[in-house]
């Protein structure tokens, strides 16, 4: 099975940007001709949400409160997946998740969409200061 490893949080002042990193243990594309990947946070005392989608055939989709600030994009020859967040706001702080999972069906930011990924990281923190 594939296995996750994200990089890249710390802490940054509102208005900063930064670079988060998901290293895959394989390419998706090795066990699944179509497959989905995504980030997801989790501040604490919320429930988790989706970020940023990218599916099998490189198309992305956003949450609306991140649209804009945030872009979600794939080396397949690193086999990494990376979540550029720009102009950081405080309500940007969380532990941020990579995950991936089969099927490009349903590979967008969506509540629930969580149960549609098999495969997760141990997550990077993210703490923006105001």
């Amino acid at each position: 099975q594939v296995q996750l490893v994200e990089s890249g949080g710390g802490s940054v002042q509102a208005g900063g940007s930064l670079r988060l990193s998901c290293q895959a243990s394989q390419a998706s594309s090795d066990t699944h001709t179509t497959y989905c990947m995504g980030w997801f946070r989790q501040a604490p005392g919320k429930e988790r949400e989706g970020v940023a989608a990218i599916d099998s055939d490189g198309s992305t989709s956003y949450a609306d409160s991140v649209k804009g600030r945030f872009t979600i994009s794939q080396d397949n020859a690193k086999n990494t997946l990376y979540l550029q967040m720009n102009s950081l706001k405080p309500e940007d702080t969380a532990t941020y998740y990579c995950a991936a999972g089969q099927g490009a069906g349903y590979c967008y930011p969506f509540p629930g969409w969580d149960r549609y990924l098999e495969v997760w990281g141990q997550g990077t923190l993210v703490t923006v200061s105001s």
